[in-house]
């Protein structure tokens, strides 16, 4: 991997180009390198990397863990297990995929905090706010007394060089 497409590309893009090469999605790779703008020089250079890497270190994009949840919904557990070794998933990672599949296509009054989560949550953001501007002004009040006490300090310190 080349420090400067890193760089120009970041890490997380690159694994999202990739990811769409891959099964299940498996886009062809015009299409990606078109999409994303990229050579196909480059995204073949990827794909053989990730292909290098093991199977469980493979990005996979939402539209990809969608498409897995909704295949794998009416298998059984030999089936699931099946396709998750023939993908190179864990098969708890469909539970997980699923659950986030449903929280994504909830509706906002269900996705939302309760009225009363809500009060709590601001009550609970005033009571940090406040102790926030308490600590602020005792640090303040630290700082001025600490610079007092090192003019007093240099004051005194200054008299006894005369005297002496």
């Amino acid at each position: 991997m080349r420090d400067e497409e890193v760089a120009r590309y970041g890490q997380a893009f690159k694994d999202k180009a990739v990811a769409r090469l891959l099964p299940p999605e498996s886009a062809p790779l015009g299409e990606v390198s078109q999409a994303m703008g990229i050579s196909e020089g480059t995204l073949e250079r990827w794909l053989s990397e990730a292909l290098a890497q093991p199977d469980r270190q493979r990005v996979w994009t939402s539209a990809a863990r969608f498409d897995a949840v909704l295949t794998t919904a009416s298998m059984g557990e030999e089936g699931k297990s099946a396709w998750c070794r023939a993908n190179g998933v864990y098969p708890q990672t469909l539970p997980q995929w699923r659950d986030a599949a449903r929280q994504a296509l909830a509706e906002p009054h269900e996705a939302g905090a309760s009225p009363k989560q809500t009060k709590h949550d601001r009550r609970r953001i005033k009571e940090l706010e406040r102790e926030l501007r308490r600590k602020e002004k005792a640090l303040a009040e630290t700082a001025a007394l600490l610079v007092l006490s090192k003019k007093v300090e240099a004051i005194f310190n200054k008299d006894r060089g005369e005297e002496e």
